[in-house]
């Protein structure tokens, strides 16, 4: 078995000039760098008093999610002969908190609308959104289920 190392740099840049000597007294912003990439700027949910204009943890999570299956599901669809001409999800996904103020996600849905050029493949085409989840690094290491509400399209 080979395997592949990831590594990333993050620094919070939310220091006031208090660091956190109270719960509103610091900011929640901060950077991830990775080399020869641009720099993302990120902070908590709006509800934890981040900035609505940045990237959230949450966010991201659901990026994660629905960009690995999408890049799967080109591939599979690639080896299975199917031509894929656009693909667009509005991927959704549910977090549940807890009375002591943590929580986890609770649901992620895709909702992948896939524009391919044959009609005869079109099952195929829908069926490969559940094969997904088996090769997928991101879904493979989270445990929240993963559902998906495919729209095939046929051109033409």
């Amino acid at each position: 078995m080979s395997s592949h190392s990831y590594s990333l740099t993050l620094e919070w840049t939310g220091n006031n000039g208090s660091g956190t000597s109270s719960y509103r007294a610091y900011g929640r912003e901060y950077s991830i760098s990775l080399e020869g990439k641009p720099e993302l700027l990120g902070t908590s949910d709006p509800a934890f008093l981040g900035d609505p204009a940045k990237h959230n943890p949450e966010d991201m999570f659901l990026a994660s999610v629905a960009s690995c299956h999408m890049l799967w599901y080109l591939h599979l669809a690639s080896s299975a002969g199917i031509v894929v001409t656009d693909y667009k999800d509005d991927a959704e996904a549910q977090m549940s908190m807890n009375k002591d103020g943590s929580g986890q996600f609770s649901s992620v849905t895709l909702k992948p609308t896939v524009t391919i050029t044959d009609p005869e493949k079109a099952d195929l085409a829908e069926k490969i959104h559940g094969d997904v989840g088996a090769m997928c690094f991101i879904a493979r290491s989270i445990n929240v289920p993963i559902h998906h509400e495919a729209t095939i399209i046929v051109e033409g």
